[in-house]
């Protein structure tokens, strides 16, 4: 075990209440992953893009840090060139024990699968990438049925016993498997599941909203919504919903994406959007949600807007 996790419990404490380097004695927030003991930002960053530079990458980074962030979800999509470079800028930083890092298998390109031996694998892949030896949070983005839920399941505790993983959640699974999962955790005697990942904003409220919703409530689920950061100006075609974001952002003075996140925010289960920019302008945007305390007829009317 290295000497970044040298600490009471072999992992680095949770972050309950500390200090921004760029607020001073401002208390930052955190919000706690499920029934884990993870806290992270209330908005979490997802690795960067294929088209985003090393240089721009680590500004990102820095300034991400600076206002309090540490949650990053490091997207093995991109061959896993977005791992390698957060990998360089924790290394660089010494950062690694200030974030929680969050990494997905299941539907990668060079180990794909939820099998036991495809698992293994790419959370070791992930792990060379990241020049660290754990992840905080592994998430299963792909629900095979051809693999039985008990190997998968078992795969992972094996490596959380390894301490390889602390924690594990879903990206791709309906209500059903979320019951079903739970279930064989506790039949099998293996950690249950603390969070799940699922597409949800203003523009996409079907997938998530109803069985999604109230098993994760019910179950004490982490969500962990994904989200473009530019999701209220091209994905949201609707006039409807334009009207009533820049409506709102204009009494907030902040942007739309500020009041698509500060919404997010305000949803039950709802733990940490997770957001891909490609600048800081779209930075700075979305962590502004963190500081927007939407009235509770502005909520409703996001909500009429967007049915």
């Amino acid at each position: 075990m290295s000497a970044e996790r040298a600490t009471a419990n072999g992992f680095p404490a949770p972050d309950v209440v500390e200090q921004s380097p760029a607020t001073g004695p401002i208390p930052l927030r955190r919000r706690r992953v499920g029934a884990s003991e993870l806290r992270v930002f209330p908005v979490g960053l997802n690795g960067p893009g294929s088209t985003v530079g090393t240089d721009a990458v680590f500004d990102i980074l820095d300034t991400y840090s600076a206002l309090g962030g540490n949650f990053i979800d490091t997207d093995a999509s991109n061959e896993g060139r977005s791992e390698a470079v957060i990998g360089r800028w924790m290394s660089s930083r010494g950062a690694r024990s200030s974030v929680i890092l969050a990494a997905t298998v299941g539907s990668r390109a060079d180990s794909p699968g939820v099998a036991h031996t495809a698992i293994s694998k790419a959370v070791d892949l992930s792990l060379e990438r990241l020049q660290t030896d754990y992840l905080d949070l592994l998430l299963l983005d792909l629900d095979d049925a051809a693999v039985p839920f008990e190997e998968t399941l078992l795969a992972v505790d094996g490596l959380v016993r390894a301490g390889k993983v602390r924690y594990a959640g879903t990206a791709a699974h309906d209500a059903n498997r979320l019951v079903e999962a739970r279930v064989i955790a506790g039949m099998l005697g293996v950690a249950p599941l603390v969070a799940a990942q699922c597409d949800y904003g203003l523009a996409n409220r079907h997938e998530f909203e109803g069985a999604v919703a109230s098993v994760i409530v019910e179950q004490g689920l982490g969500a962990l919504p994904r989200v473009p950061v530019l999701a209220p100006m091209s994905a949201m075609r609707r006039r409807r919903i334009l009207v009533a974001l820049d409506r709102i952002a204009r009494e907030h003075h902040v942007a739309l994406a500020t009041i698509a996140f500060a919404w997010l925010l305000s949803k039950p289960g709802v733990c940490a959007p997770v957001s891909t920019v490609s600048n800081v302008h779209q930075l700075l945007e979305v962590v502004a949600a963190t500081t927007v305390q939407l009235t509770r007829h502005q909520v409703a009317e996001l909500d009429r807007a967007s049915e």
